[in-house]
């Protein structure tokens, strides 16, 4: 049974994850325009390309006001939709006019409030308002609330997420000074594999990457937690001294990881075994230390962080430093986690593979209990929808779905329908929820109704083969 501590620490992991999640979708849907604003930086300010003084100026109004605002539209949007939207944006104008500094964190978090603020008046006055007067409250109530939300911003919110965005910059500029900001990987890589990457990225490095950006062109902070390096380092590793199954899913992982950005695939590789942890830390350190010897950066945040992305949002004079710290980082976590690897193969093999029956048995028992289907076709549990779930219903979910909807076709498995969503947007008529197991207790604080199978591999789990084989049995009767 479990403990009390262990049920409270999960729960607050998984309120942290969809905390993350959602700055991840207020960013996510915005990340064209930064990558937009990131390549007019790369190519017209005075070190770019091409400098050009007369679209240089643009860059400016677009870091300080363009991208602020969409970011409170989006996060207004989240909470209260299209209302939400506009009483964020109305919000968010104060706090940009009041600052001295890009407002991309205080946008996260006066965009949302925005929302919350209309939503809860539009629940006071449900129903209540007097028949033929709905638009005239409508409308005065953003203008209104919005107007004191704006001064609030421009008075207080501003200044105060200023002094903290000073104290947080000025602590990071240390380590960076004194040559510890590798230091960080001790905390990113942990956190990463626990699905928290989104709350570093999103909340911490990429206002900061930014708004450093505005001022150099380049900042290191875009590289700090995003090095797709570590991860194929890794997956390198798992490939040539893995066992079984983690060696032959770890060369197509390493490939989607790489090139394709999506970094969750190599988390359940290192929950596996979680000593390679250890070598996570050493590679991303060592690319940290790699970026900073060269004075490396990106101009804005590489999303996917793939190698593509990295090579596209890199500025003229950073190639060479931005290469070799992703080489870097590669070579020392391979060798790092290729030493436990070989070091774990010495090992009795009996007890291992006992465990992996084990643990297969588990595996399948608990995905033929979510299946549930009967024998009775009167009353049988059709599976007709699908939706794989994971933090921002982009990456892992999207590679996850594609895989599944695939072999279903070559089963000649036809009427259901396969989708990828964000954990908290999964439609209610979803039959089944895939997430993946460190995502399991957010998804059921999410979708409280919905049978959920757990898996720890997006590319071959055995409950996605059990599923598979279950769909497979049902559609021959």
């Amino acid at each position: 049974m479990e403990s009390p501590a262990n049920s409270s620490s999960r729960s607050a992991r998984a309120k942290v994850q969809a905390f993350g999640g959602f700055l991840t979708n207020m960013v996510l849907p915005n990340i064209g325009a930064f990558i937009a604003w990131g390549i007019l930086t790369a190519l017209f300010i005075p070190t770019g390309w091409m400098p050009n003084e007369n679209l240089a100026s643009i860059v400016d109004p677009a870091i300080n006001y363009l991208l602020p605002l969409l970011l409170a539209h989006t996060g207004g949007k989240l909470v209260a939709g299209n209302r939400g939207a506009v009483m964020g944006t109305i919000g968010a104008i104060g706090l940009i006019v009041g600052a001295d500094i890009p407002m991309f964190l205080g946008a996260m978090i006066v965009g949302p409030l925005g929302g919350l603020v209309i939503k809860r008046f539009d629940r006071l006055v449900e129903n209540r308002i007097p028949a033929g007067f709905e638009m005239i409250v409508n409308n005065f109530s953003i203008g209104i609330l919005g107007f004191l939300l704006m001064i609030f911003s421009f008075s207080f919110i501003g200044p105060v997420i200023e002094a903290v965005n000073n104290a947080i910059t000025v602590a990071i500029e240390a380590l960076v000074a004194t040559g510890f900001l590798p230091l960080l990987s001790l905390i990113n890589e942990p956190a990463k594999v626990l699905f928290l990457n989104n709350v570093i990225d999103q909340g911490i490095y990429y206002p900061l990457g930014f708004q450093s950006a505005a001022e150099t062109g380049k900042s290191i902070f875009f590289t700090v937690a995003s090095n797709p390096g570590p991860g194929l380092g890794l997956l390198l590793a798992f490939t040539i001294f893995g066992k079984k199954t983690a060696r032959q899913t770890a060369p197509g992982a390493a490939i989607i990881h790489f090139f394709g950005g999506i970094h969750e695939l190599y988390f359940p590789y290192v929950l596996m075994k979680p000593i390679t942890l250890i070598g996570m830390i050493a590679g991303a350190m060592t690319g940290i230390v790699v970026f900073s010897a060269f004075d490396a950066g990106l101009v804005a945040g590489p999303s996917p962080g793939s190698i593509i992305s990295y090579l596209a949002l890199t500025p003229r004079g950073s190639y060479i430093g931005i290469i070799l710290g992703v080489v870097a980082a590669a070579a020392v976590t391979f060798v790092v986690t290729s030493f436990f690897l070989k070091l774990d193969r010495k090992k009795d093999n009996d007890e291992d593979l006992a465990s992996s029956i084990e643990k297969s048995k588990a595996m399948k028992s608990e995905g033929k209990k979510v299946l549930n289907f009967s024998n009775d076709n009167e009353n049988k549990n059709e599976i007709s929808k699908i939706s794989f779930a994971c933090d921002a219903g982009a990456g892992s979910s999207a590679l996850g779905a594609t895989t599944f909807r695939k072999k279903l076709q070559k089963k000649g498995i036809e009427g259901i329908e396969v989708k990828h969503y964000r954990i908290e947007e999964v439609p209610e008529d979803t039959d089944l929820i895939v997430v993946h197991k460190d995502l399991s207790d957010r998804a059921r604080n999410a979708n409280k109704h919905a049978n959920i199978v757990t898996i720890e591999n997006y590319i071959n789990d055995e409950n996605l083969e059990e599923l598979l084989n279950e769909l497979e049995s049902e559609h021959q009767k």
